[in-house]
């Protein structure tokens, strides 16, 4: 019966944390560079879409945009990729989202356009999405395994001969 109680209560976990964790978590979509002058150029790379599966579409939205750019441009590291040119854009803050040929999420992002001559150097990367999901599910199945272990402890004291 303990073993019984074990188990449920990890399928549980296991369940719960499997709603937590899609396969859009997992997605990602990264902008390099993460900030650039007006004019700049950025390459926008969704390493999870399969080259094989179809075209991936890159929806650019911000201050004065909302644009699709297409990619058939194997990335080099896998996925799809393709470079974006900023002349025209305003100043601020725009979010790439991604889907890949095959209809499923290929993840987002953000860049930051900046007057000339003010642009750091920047990494890219998620919009940390991915990080909170994945820090989501793990503290699910934490809670699991602790509420497994106090249900077998509590079953133990209460199957303790009394003295």
């Amino acid at each position: 019966m303990k073993a019984q109680s074990v188990l449920v209560s990890t399928a549980l976990g296991v369940g719960l944390g499997t709603l937590l964790l899609p396969a859009a978590a997992l997605a990602q979509t990264i902008v390099s560079p993460a900030t650039t002058p007006v004019g700049g150029t950025v390459v926008l790379t969704a390493t999870t879409c399969n080259p094989n599966a179809g075209d991936a579409i890159f929806r650019v939205t911000g201050p004065n945009r909302d644009q699709n750019v297409r990619s058939t441009t194997a990335a080099a590291g896998g996925g799809l990729s393709a470079e974006l040119f900023t002349a025209g854009f305003t100043l601020g803050t725009y979010t790439v989202t991604t889907t890949c040929g095959d209809g499923s999420s290929g993840g987002s992002a953000t860049f930051t356009v900046t007057p000339i001559g003010a642009a750091p150097a920047g990494g890219g990367g998620d919009d940390g999405t991915t990080t909170g999901l994945l820090a989501a599910g793990g503290a699910l199945a934490g809670a699991a395994a602790i509420g497994a272990t106090i249900m077998v402890r509590r079953r133990r004291r209460a199957a303790a001969p009394v003295a």
